[in-house]
């Protein structure tokens, strides 16, 4: 049988990214952290957590996150379906979500503002690159992710919320720097772009599109809204949400480099297959409320 309150002190040092966080999360001493992990490393025979900055899991710790996570998630509908147990457990119900930075800053809030309102649930967001989202659910830290990938990792399901327009973009003083005669499709590879960060590979496959590959100038700025400042403010050209740019486009802050040849990244929602109800209705929503904020898949 498992121990919870070792497996507790594991979820929370990875959750909080530290020993130190993680006891205070739990109201313990560090040595008490410490203390349980050790603990559990000696049950299991072998290490749970890589000690870095910040500590990572093993593979064994990583499925035992994978069974906390899980377990919660079952020991919420049981509460709901007893009393006693319901009336023990008033705070709000909490979720851990890894999800895109790009989808944090445009779509997601309306998506699920009504629900968390109406579930009394808070919710905890990982931003992860699209890319690379789904590395936090195979880690076992999170309940669900919002990421580019569309297999789901083992125990989990995979749905297509829709995908995300992007369309490239710069500022009118930037084009009259860099292309004085118009916009130039060869000499785009040449002139400097911001990349939200090293997994971003949205503008090599833009470029790609366009018959290059290969390096090319570009600043990393893994930040939404400083990657659209940046651009704004003439430092490179970027792929940026057309959620986002809208209102700078109205205004004129930002010029499409290429017109009607935006590039559409499908977003899919994953989550674990035994999360529960809290799960299943969460899903139910953003089927319902993604679909009216992104554009289908294969437009």
């Amino acid at each position: 049988m498992f121990d919870y309150k070792l497996l507790a002190a594991l979820a929370a040092v990875v959750e909080q990214a530290g020993f130190d966080r993680a006891a205070q999360a739990l109201g313990l001493s560090q040595s008490a952290i410490s203390q349980r992990i050790k603990l559990l490393e000696a049950r299991v025979g072998q290490p749970v957590l890589l000690r870095g900055s910040p500590p990572k899991p093993t593979e064994v710790g990583r499925r035992l996150l994978n069974h906390v996570q899980q377990v919660r998630l079952l020991e919420r509908d049981i509460q709901g379906q007893i009393p006693a147990l319901m009336e023990a457990g008033t705070g709000p119900e909490r979720l851990r979500i890894a999800i895109n930075a790009d989808s944090l800053a445009t779509w997601w809030a309306p998506a699920i503002a009504g629900f968390c309102s109406e579930r009394n649930l808070v919710l905890d967001l990982v931003v992860e690159d699209q890319e690379v989202g789904l590395k936090r659910m195979r880690a076992g830290d999170v309940a669900a992710c919002v990421c580019g990938a569309d297999r789901a990792v083992s125990g989990a399901r995979s749905i297509a919320l829709g995908a995300m327009r992007y369309r490239a973009l710069a500022s009118p003083a930037y084009i009259r720097r860099y292309f004085p005669g118009g916009v130039d499709q060869a000499a785009l590879p040449k002139s400097p772009a911001v990349v939200f960060g090293p997994d971003d590979a949205l503008q090599h496959r833009y470029l790609e599109s366009l018959g290059f590959s290969g390096t090319f100038p570009h600043h990393l700025c893994p930040s939404s809204e400083g990657f659209v400042n940046l651009v704004a403010n003439g430092l490179g050209w970027g792929l940026v949400p057309e959620l986002q740019a809208q209102d700078l486009l109205a205004r004129g802050e930002l010029v499409e480099l290429l017109p009607d040849r935006p590039i559409d990244v499908p977003l899919y929602w994953h989550y674990w297959r035994t999360g529960g109800a809290l799960l299943e209705a969460l899903t139910g929503e953003l089927l319902r409320t993604a679909g009216q904020l992104l554009v289908p898949a294969d437009s």
